[in-house]
């Protein structure tokens, strides 16, 4: 894209008067209780907004925090499809685009510069949610070009983020696949997964769910500051405890493996989820795309300013010297020796407390789509 025009935010202020820590634009009482420090714009925008103080003395009563908007999705489907080869699987539902969790580190982040909005604060205060995705979901099944492969739910956005307990969508979704009886796996950071275990039990039974749970640090600190608005990690090993304890699959996320800041926690965190009852376990390589690269060295610099340098030195030496590839095969795990010594203490780890390196698969051959009323009901 073409450079930027620069515009000033008038009343916006950059004087002396703002705390230090502002970035952006925003100030710090505003974005109390979020991830990213800054708003700036997406990579598609051509106009750049910097504040600039009107001169008024207007600045010196701290803003009201920034506010949670929930903006309806009119999208016409509700499947999205890939062809990575590195993901495994080619299908996923998200019934939420943005993410209120707040993690600083999210890949997902650039996709809300399709929209027109910021990777930054804009990602986890203006969420798209799709109220008709379980209607959207059903008539996607019935089509008769249909072939079943297990959807995967939280593979960009979070299925359980906080607006799941008023409209939930990813609970709707559920409840067609139950009826299908067709297969589905979700990853997510929220102990509200556990609000579902009457659906995913029983689909659990007939090998048609599974579950995985991101846990990131065993340290509340930590957690508070990446990823302020999800799970604290003691809810997390509790909804781990929970599921499995209902015969739902469930794998431990250490994702994303951050070295210098919490790769030192790997072991304690796959020892803490087998004693919860976690039976297979997965690692991903922390993954800087696009805006997400400056929006997290940002966030470094401000909250763990003692690492910042060193972690970002440690990451790049997992990235043949950049700050991040996005190779095929490479971008989860990373190559070099850092990278390797993390794989091989995730194998040791794994091996010595049972855990698996991945679930068994779920069974397709299930899927039936339930008649319609009205529909003449088969004779065998």
């Amino acid at each position: 894209m073409g450079p930027k025009t620069r515009v000033q935010t008038l009343g916006a202020g950059t004087g002396p008067r703002w705390p230090a820590g502002y970035r952006g634009g925003v100030h710090p009482d505003a974005r109390r209780g979020r991830g990213a420090l800054s708003n700036a714009v997406g990579r598609y925008e051509r106009l750049e907004r910097l504040a600039a103080d009107d001169g008024w003395d207007n600045l010196d009563t701290p803003p009201p925090p920034l506010r949670t908007q929930m903006i309806r999705d009119s999208t016409r489907s509700i499947i999205a499809r890939n062809t990575s080869p590195d993901i495994g699987v080619d299908r996923s539902i998200n019934p939420y685009r943005g993410c209120e969790h707040g993690c600083t580190y999210c890949f997902a982040r650039p996709t809300h510069a399709y929209l027109g909005m910021s990777p930054g604060l804009d990602f986890e205060r203006k969420i798209l949610f799709k109220p008709d995705a379980a209607i959207l979901l059903e008539d996607e099944l019935r089509a008769g070009t249909y072939r079943c492969r297990t959807i995967a739910m939280g593979t960009n956005t979070d299925p359980y983020q906080p607006a799941e307990r008023h409209y939930q969508i990813t609970r709707g979704v559920l409840e067609v696949l139950a009826r299908f009886r067709h297969p589905v796996g979700i990853v997510t950071k929220s102990a509200l997964i556990t609000r579902d275990i009457d659906i995913l039990a029983s689909m659990a039974a007939d090998n048609l769910a599974k579950a995985a749970l991101s846990i990131t640090t065993l340290d509340h600190q930590l957690a508070r500051k990446m990823e302020p608005r999800a799970s604290t990690p003691t809810r997390r090993l509790q909804a781990v405890r929970e599921l499995s304890a209902a015969g739902i699959p469930t794998t431990v996320m250490f994702a994303p493996l951050i070295p210098g800041l919490n790769d030192h926690e790997l072991e304690a965190v796959l020892t803490a989820a087998k004693a919860a009852g976690a039976t297979a376990a997965g690692y991903v390589m922390l993954r800087l795309p696009l805006e997400v690269k400056d929006l997290f060295q940002e966030w470094l610099a401000a909250d763990v300013p003692d690492r910042a340098s060193r972690v970002m030195s440690l990451l790049r030496a997992t990235r043949a010297g950049k700050d991040y590839d996005a190779k095929w095969g490479q971008r989860q795990s990373g190559t070099g020796p850092i990278a390797e010594a993390a794989a091989d203490r995730f194998r040791l780890a794994c091996k010595r407390l049972g855990l698996s390196q991945g679930l068994s698969p779920l069974d397709t051959g299930k899927f039936k789509p339930p008649p319609l009323p009205g529909d003449q009901l088969a004779l065998f």
